[in-house]
């Protein structure tokens, strides 16, 4: 694998992003990620009652504030906000196409928002250690245990 077949490269040297973006096409690929997996747990707490109207208004209000200003800083940096959406190659795209994913219903070739999203539904627990260290010294040593769900515990 050669640094041009990462997919983070393709964000770097899209045509159509401006030369002086740096990380802002990553950034907003990741806060348009967070973005519609917010949108998706609406709607699923929406769907189940869990929202009073008051609440509802006030979370979609959120949302679309969100979304118009992923768009104004793409216009600032010269973004299309269309090549937020990264494909993956094998592993698919990174959101879903517009229209494309609704919660709660599968798709033949599912996006990694669809995917975390089912996790965040389904709930999933992480465990792992991680050592830091330079020059072969393992400096920092963490041990993480991480439960990612979009339900209260």
């Amino acid at each position: 694998m050669t640094a041009s077949d990462l997919p983070i490269q393709a964000i770097a040297t899209s045509p159509k992003a401006s030369k002086d973006a740096g990380l802002a096409p990553l950034l907003l690929t990741i806060v348009e990620l967070v973005r519609q997996l917010m949108e998706a747990q609406v709607i699923r707490r929406m769907e189940t009652g869990d929202l009073s109207d008051e609440d509802l208004e006030r979370a979609a209000e959120s949302l679309r504030k969100l979304e118009e200003q992923v768009i104004e800083i793409c216009g600032i940096f010269e973004i299309d906000p269309a090549d937020l959406n990264i494909d993956l190659g094998e592993v698919g795209t990174l959101l879903p196409k517009a229209g494309g994913y609704y919660p709660g219903e599968s798709t033949a070739h599912p996006t990694i928002l669809e995917l975390l999203d089912r996790l965040l539904n389904t709930g999933v627990v992480l465990q792992g250690n991680v050592d830091l260290g330079l020059a072969n010294i393992d400096l920092i040593h963490a041990k993480l245990q991480l439960v990612l769900t979009a339900k209260p515990i």
